[in-house]
C-alpha cells in the first residue's frame, strides 16, 4: 500500500514539473514568432 502512495505522489510531482516545463516552452515560441515577425516586417521595410 505504502509503495503506490509514493508512486502516486511521485506521479504528480512529475506530471506538475512537465506542466512547468511545456508552459516554460510555449512562452519562449510565442517570443521567438514575435521576434522572427518583427524582424520580416523590418526586412521588408513595412514599418
Amino acid at each position: 500500500m505504502e509503495g503506490s502512495v509514493i508512486l502516486i505522489i511521485v506521479g504528480v510531482i512529475a506530471a506538475f514539473l512537465a506542466l512547468k516545463f511545456i508552459k516554460g516552452v510555449v512562452k519562449l515560441a510565442v517570443l521567438a514568432a514575435i521576434v522572427i515577425a518583427v524582424i520580416y516586417f523590418l526586412s521588408q521595410g513595412s514599418l
